[in-house]
C-alpha cells in the first residue's frame, strides 16, 4: 500500500453479483488505468454522461451505503467495500465498468473483491504515489457520534468504537487497526450487519431488496442467525473500520493520520472529509521519494485529484 509508485491491475478482470439495496444483478469489469487518473466508475448501461469520479465531493447519499453521483444524475451505490479493497490492495488508478446502479454486495465484505484483485495481480506505473498528510488535529461531532484525526509520521491508523446499547450481543466493541499491518484478514472478511428488528424498517424505505443471510450478518437478540456464526470476535466493529477505509479512499489519495471514531458511519465520514479538505491548512499533499518515511512536498496535482477538485 505504501510503495513509492502508483499501481493498477495487470489486466482486465470481471465478476458479477446482486446489489444489496437495488436487488439487481450487476456485471462488473475492472479495467487498468494510467497514472494520476484515479478511480472512475462507468455505467455501461447508460449511453452518455456515464462516468462518476470516486470523490467524496460526489457523494449524493450516505444512507446505509455510500452513493456517488455525477452532475448528470448518473450514480453508483454501495461503493465502499470495493473502494476499501482498492485501498488495502494498493490500487490507485482503475476504471470500474458496471451495467447497473450498484456495486454487487458479494458476501457482504471485501473478501471476494480482494481475491479477484490478488488473482489478477498489480502493475506498477511510472507515476509517484500521492498522500494527504494531516498537519494538525481535526475533530467533528454530531449528536453522540464523533470522529477525529491526528498527525502520524507515515501510516494510517483507525480506532473505532461501536456502541449498540440495545443489542445484548453486540454491546460495545472497540478495535484499533494500523493499515500498514500485513495481515488485515479480519477487516477484509468482516461482513455488513443489521439487527433483525430493523429489517422491515430498512425494506420499507426501499432498501436491502437483495439482502439475505448470504450477504449480511443478522443479529436477533443474543444470537447470530447466520450459519457458522461470526468470522471473528470483533466482526461488527471490524466491518465499520472496513467501511471507513473505503470512504476515506474517496479522498483521491491515501491519508496519513490516526483516526478515532465513535459510533460513526458513512454520513459522518463524508462530512468529516469535507471539513478536512475545506481548509488547506489541515493537510499537505506529498508523494513518495524512496519509502513511506521519506516524503517530499509536491506541486498541485491534476484536476482529478480530490484536494484540488
Amino acid at each position: 500500500m505504501w510503495d513509492k509508485n502508483q499501481k493498477t491491475l495487470n489486466t482486465e478482470v470481471s465478476f458479477s453479483g446482486i446489489g444489496l439495496h437495488s436487488g439487481k444483478d450487476v456485471n462488473v469489469t475492472l479495467v487498468p488505468a494510467n497514472s494520476n487518473s484515479g478511480i472512475i466508475f462507468k455505467r455501461t448501461d447508460l449511453k452518455k454522461n456515464n462516468e462518476i469520479i470516486a470523490n467524496f465531493k460526489n457523494v449524493s447519499s450516505a444512507k446505509l451505503c455510500t452513493k456517488i453521483e455525477n452532475d448528470f444524475g448518473a450514480s453508483v451505490s454501495t461503493v465502499e467495500h470495493l473502494m476499501a479493497a482498492f485501498y488495502i490492495c494498493g490500487i490507485d488508478n482503475l476504471v470500474v465498468n458496471l451495467d447497473g446502479p450498484e456495486v454487487p454486495i458479494m458476501d457482504g465484505s471485501a473478501k471476494d473483491f480482494v481475491k479477484v484483485i490478488k488473482n489478477c495481480g498489480l502493475k506498477t506505473l511510472e507515476g509517484k504515489r500521492k498522500f494527504v498528510k494531516i498537519k494538525n488535529k481535526i475533530e467533528f461531532k454530531e449528536d453522540e457520534k464523533s470522529i477525529s484525526i491526528t498527525p502520524r509520521a507515515n501510516n494510517f491508523e483507525v480506532k473505532f468504537t461501536l456502541n449498540y446499547k440495545d443489542s445484548p450481543l453486540i454491546k460495545t466493541q472497540t478495535n484499533t487497526v494500523n493499515f500498514l499491518e500485513k495481515n488485515l484478514d479480519d477487516i477484509i472478511c468482516a461482513r455488513t450487519f443489521c439487527l433483525y428488528e430493523d429489517i422491515e424498517i430498512i425494506k420499507s424505505a426501499g432498501l436491502a431488496k437483495g439482502g439475505s443471510l448470504d450477504n449480511a450478518v443478522v443479529v436477533k437478540g443474543d444470537k447470530v442467525l447466520n450459519e457458522g456464526g461470526l468470522r471473528s470476535e470483533k466482526e461488527f466493529v471490524n466491518h465499520k473500520i472496513l467501511d471507513l477505509a473505503g470512504d476515506f479512499m474517496l479522498s483521491g489519495a491515501r491519508v496519513i493520520g490516526s483516526i478515532d471514531c465513535t459510533h460513526g458511519g458513512h454520513s459522518l465520514t463524508n462530512k468529516f472529509l469535507k471539513k478536512i479538505f475545506s481548509d488547506k491548512g489541515n493537510y499537505e499533499v506529498v508523494e513518495t521519494k524512496s519509502s513511506s518515511s521519506n516524503v517530499r512536498k509536491i506541486l498541485p496535482l491534476n484536476k482529478r485529484f480530490a484536494v484540488n477538485a
